[in-house]
């Protein structure tokens, strides 16, 4: 029973984190746009997974994932770290974090959906329940048109979509990691979804001629901590604190606690991006919240 208390502790750590890491890419993005910050955030998480790994492992580079590891790991890091990552990004600059991260509680609905035609996954009446509440709580939400940061309307349906899209990439990308990760240690099977994905990053860098952009955003001092504080609490100490709380907490509990980072994002939309968040809007978190603790245990 001793144990219990530390996992809840580093499950409530990894949510913080993420909200934090959700927070400083906004404001990065603000300043570099959402591009740069997307590949950049990774550039320095590599750097601190390799790091960890030479101290934990004694390696560099995760040499040691055979060719299936690293095929279904690599496409499921181009989904989740590339494709998704770019487009939530992009959503936080146009409708916020607050609105763009409740929109990923639809991440573990359509996960179970899609890990049910594709692996045999059953789904439980509950479970139908339980994505049917989640859904609910975010198209309350998404349909108040009296809540959230100033946009216009083509902002906010752009926005919306492409938060959408990010749901539905990570989903997939989390169905691949499952797959792919067996009993291969999760920290350097981090780094292999990172890996693939900067590969998505350097092909779009290169088609899109942003390479000079991106010299440009490294020289920006201020933009480059709050990039560097995101990839460090994000794809780093995120991931790490998310493990141990996996290791000391029911699994259920954990995912539980992780998906509340649309709530305790509500306290920054406030005090720090000013934004007027209404009762149904909070009322809308509160179920979604609720789903995916449904969808959990």
């Amino acid at each position: 029973m001793t144990g219990l208390p530390v996992g809840q502790g580093a499950a409530i750590a990894t949510a913080v984190l993420w909200t934090l890491s959700a927070l400083a890419w906004t404001a990065a993005g603000r300043q570099i746009g959402a591009l740069a910050v997307s590949f950049l955030r990774l550039v320095i998480a590599c750097l601190l997974l390799a790091a960890h790994g030479q101290i934990v492992r004694g390696r560099w580079l995760p040499t040691d994932a055979d060719a299936s590891t690293w095929a279904l790991l690599g496409i499921s890091g181009v989904l989740g770290f590339f494709l998704s990552d770019l487009c939530l990004l992009k959503a936080f600059l146009l409708i916020g974090p607050r609105r763009s991260l409740l929109i990923q509680s639809l991440v573990p609905p359509i996960a179970a959906v899609v890990s049910w035609l594709c692996l045999d996954d059953a789904l439980t009446p509950r479970h139908w329940l339980a994505m049917g509440v989640t859904i609910a709580g975010v198209a309350w939400v998404i349909l108040d048109r009296a809540d959230g940061q100033a946009c216009s309307e083509a902002e906010r349906r752009r926005g919306t979509g492409l938060a959408l899209v990010a749901a539905v990439a990570q989903a997939v990308g989390f169905v691949l990691t499952k797959q792919g990760l067996g009993d291969y240690d999760p920290v350097a099977a981090t780094f292999v979804r990172i890996l693939g994905a900067m590969g998505g990053y350097v092909l779009l860098v290169t088609a899109l001629g942003r390479w000079h952009a991106m010299w440009r955003a490294c020289k920006q001092a201020r933009a480059m901590a709050v990039v560097a504080l995101g990839a460090l609490v994000g794809p780093f100490l995120g991931v790490v604190f998310s493990l141990v709380a996996l290791r000391y907490c029911p699994a259920g509990v954990a995912t539980t606690i992780f998906s509340t980072t649309p709530v305790l994002i509500l306290p920054f939309a406030i005090l720090v991006h000013r934004e007027r968040v209404t009762a149904r809007a909070l009322a809308g978190a509160a179920v979604a919240v609720l789903g995916v603790g449904l969808l959990a245990t």
